[in-house]
């Protein structure tokens, strides 16, 4: 396609035509570059964001816009699936609520994650898990900063992963106002455990507080439906 030099193909139809043929050139010998078969023929990243940087000539807007897709403010769709406890409380965005079904559960979720050998259970494993049970205090006693603390000290030794640390640790950056780094933990438990329910609904609720309304509303139902499956 390259070869053939079909400008119009070869850019994002959503553009729909509008730009200029001096910029599609630009962005035509860019990727042309980029698709060199020596690597030292490749731009790196600095000449990538050098060339494209000039072509930067709109201030940033949200999708829906550039698409011309109305935004409505209603809330989200109702679930296709019928809703847990766990469920009907993200729905709701009700902090309390997931916080004291996350200490009813404790770890009953993780079971099979980890499999440690004998002799993994040095000074540095006990001192981990210490780390977890002051962590697991902290989030019971809703000292949400703390728990955040010792939940990173358990995670960082990386010897041991849990779902459930990462969902707890979620939460408590919920509940400190702060919701990407609450996303990323919901995005790492379901990493550990791809078909856990509670990861999809923490994402839920972490994509609801950014005002990502849509896709929490998506990942809502998915949710559901491992529930529902399981």
């Amino acid at each position: 396609m390259i070869r053939g030099k079909n400008i119009l193909l070869l850019m994002d139809s959503h553009l729909e035509g509008n730009f200029s043929t001096e910029e599609a050139t630009v962005v035509f010998d860019l990727a042309s570059r980029c698709l060199q078969y020596e690597p030292r023929e490749r731009p790196n990243t600095k000449d990538l964001v050098a060339t494209l940087a000039p072509l930067q000539n709109k201030s940033d807007v949200p999708s829906y816009v550039m698409l011309g897709i109305p935004k409505h403010e209603e809330g989200p769709p109702t679930p296709q699936h019928p809703l847990s406890p766990m469920g009907d409380a993200c729905s709701r965005m009700d902090l309390t609520a997931i916080h004291q079904i996350l200490v009813m559960t404790h770890y009953k979720d993780d079971e099979g994650t980890n499999e440690l050998s004998f002799q993994e259970w040095t000074q540095q494993m006990r001192d981990m898990l210490e780390a977890r049970k002051r962590g697991d205090v902290a989030f019971r006693d809703k000292d949400f900063k703390t728990a955040i603390e010792c939940y990173s000290q358990f995670i960082d030794v990386g010897t041991m992963v849990s779902p459930t640390v990462y969902a707890r640790r979620s939460l408590c950056h919920l509940l400190c106002d702060q919701p990407d780094a609450a996303l990323r933990d919901a995005m790492q438990a379901q990493c550990v455990y791809p078909d856990w329910s509670t990861a999809f609904y923490m994402q839920a609720v972490a994509l609801a507080k950014l005002d990502m309304q849509k896709d929490a509303a998506d990942m809502l139902n998915e949710a559901a439906a491992l529930e529902e499956k399981k």
